[in-house]
């Protein structure tokens, strides 16, 4: 069971873990040794979330989102397979709670009179500085 928020936690049906061996420095221990961890949450399936924090967290997953639904997070920065697993679960949690933050919708403005006056005046500045480009005439 992994405790996202208060209200929402993710049974252990839902995560898969596969091992596989972690590429870079180890010397020995990493040829034989399967610390690379990579976690597979069925997000498109899961009955915690609901639907528009799917749709957030399919958006903020990108790439990691696969075809059938399932957000794939791999995790090999240590020579521990615990440590491994607890920072995959952390990264899923951490998307999950980001997911559940709805974002504010904006309120459109109008531009304030001052606004409106200084974009004007800098129109006029600019358009005058060009108006000076040309041809000089000789006396």
């Amino acid at each position: 069971m992994l405790r996202i928020t208060d209200d929402i936690a993710i049974a252990d049906w839902e995560l898969t873990e596969s091992f596989s061996r972690s590429s870079g420095p180890g010397g020995q221990n990493v040829n034989k040794v399967e610390t690379a961890v990579e976690l597979r949450f069925e997000a498109a399936r899961s009955p915690n979330l609901p639907e528009p924090v799917k749709k957030r967290l399919k958006r903020l997953a990108g790439r990691r989102w696969t075809l059938d639904g399932a957000i794939v997070i791999r995790a090999e920065e240590t020579r521990s397979q615990l440590r491994n697993r607890e920072l995959a679960r952390e990264r899923l949690a951490e998307m999950i709670r980001a997911a559940l933050v709805a974002p504010k919708r904006r309120i459109a403005t109008k531009p304030t009179l001052g606004s409106k006056r200084r974009r004007l005046a800098a129109k006029t500045a600019r358009g005058q500085v060009k108006a000076l480009r040309g041809k000089v005439e000789e006396d």
